[in-house]
């Protein structure tokens, strides 16, 4: 499966702010954006007015990288929400915000969406009951996602008490609901789009995908 292996920061470098993408990091002095307020590369970048479609792929581009999904699946999630009925872009941004990886990071169980990908991907998660390991899994209403107990005896390893102490570590959103004491969350319905703040125009993106 294809995956992105270079530096993260490069991206919030090439949009031009914070994207968020390392957790607690972005939020401390030592985020790159603070520290290097430029596009990578050795070139100086010429200042001058960005034409529509310039502005159109960076905010495709900044929807990819903040969700961490590569063209041919984001093109993929276009295509579904292009075909459910209501706003396309409002469309994009719900079926966005239901994969699995996004629903462990909104739940406060993961830092940021790459480690919920990574933790899901290790198998640490069930939805309804049931062992999970696809980030890309899209949830439903009802469904439950839970930490995967460990061990013989079905106690809770160190790593993740570690990682879920001091519960919430941000505010969850309305559609969503955390059982702290049971370490699992649910999807109480889908995400309005007044309910998802990722700072990304949509409109943009289905204008650069209906040309």
């Amino acid at each position: 499966m294809a995956r992105y292996k270079d530096a993260v920061c490069r991206k919030c470098r090439r949009i031009g702010e914070k994207l968020f993408l390392k957790g607690e990091r972005c939020y401390t002095p030592r985020c790159a954006v603070e520290r290097r307020r430029r596009p990578p590369g050795d070139a100086t970048p010429r200042r001058r007015r960005p034409s529509d479609w310039a502005l159109q792929l960076r905010e495709k581009q900044k929807a990819r990288f903040t969700y961490g999904v590569l063209e041919r699946q984001f093109r993929k999630y276009f295509d579904m929400a292009r075909g459910r009925p209501g706003v396309t872009g409002d469309n994009l941004l719900q079926v966005l915000e239901t994969r699995l990886d996004n629903v462990v990071f909104r739940l406060s169980m993961a830092d940021s969406r790459q480690q919920g990908r990574q933790l899901v991907n290790h198998g640490h998660f069930t939805v309804n009951g049931q062992r999970m390991d696809i980030p890309s899994y899209l949830v439903e209403p009802g469904d439950v996602i839970a930490w995967k107990r460990g061990g013989r005896n079905g106690s809770t390893p160190k790593f993740i008490r570690d990682l879920t102490d001091g519960l919430p570590k941000r505010p969850v959103p309305p559609w969503l609901r955390l059982d702290v004491g049971s370490l699992s969350g649910e999807v109480a319905s889908l995400p309005d789009i007044s309910e998802i703040e990722t700072g990304i125009d949509a409109r943009l993106v289905v204008e650069f995908y209906s040309k």
